[in-house]
């Protein structure tokens, strides 16, 4: 499957409709087991993520993913509890349409500030959507980072972790 890469600045209208980039758009059709040819692919946009200055944006089959990974948790666990809150509660489905364009809902916009302009981000199975200038900001505090004791090289040492088991990173 294709995955969310590069970034788009697009104009965001006074209703709130923006373009989704082209090749975003690619990766929620193939992620919408439901869309074929002159359908609107469906996705998620999860705005519940505290202190975080973006929405993000998921195929079907990726938040299934991320849906099944939550449900190995235990039953009634707080952990649990709280990312079901967050993840299910704390967002909405979306559609685009057939200008391949979404609504960015006022809640949604005021949350992250987005006024006439919005960037997308590809993230690999998702997408983020920012506000230009916070954008920069926290791409300029990244980089700051990684600059930072020669951290570069150390987060693209875990791409050549054999077994790439995340408990032992």
């Amino acid at each position: 499957m294709r995955r969310f890469r590069g970034e788009a600045e697009n104009k965001v209208d006074a209703k709130g409709r923006v373009s989704i980039p082209a090749p975003f758009r690619r990766v929620l059709e193939e992620g919408d087991p439901d869309w074929s040819v002159g359908v609107s692919p469906n996705f998620v946009i999860v705005y519940g993520r505290r202190n975080s200055k973006c929405l993000e944006g998921y195929s079907l089959r990726s938040i299934n993913d991320v849906d099944n990974l939550v449900s190995r948790l235990p039953r009634y666990s707080k952990e649990r509890e709280i990312l079901e809150r967050l993840l299910n509660s704390q967002s909405i489905y979306a559609q685009v349409d057939e200008n391949g364009r979404i609504v960015l809902p006022p809640k949604l916009r005021e949350k992250v500030e987005i006024n006439s302009k919005a960037m997308f981000v590809g993230m690999g199975d998702k997408f983020q959507i920012w506000e230009p200038n916070s954008y920069q900001e926290d791409m300029l505090l990244m980089d700051q980072k990684l600059s930072e004791n020669n951290f570069e090289e150390e987060i693209y040492s875990l791409l050549d972790y054999k077994d790439n088991d995340p408990k032992k990173l």
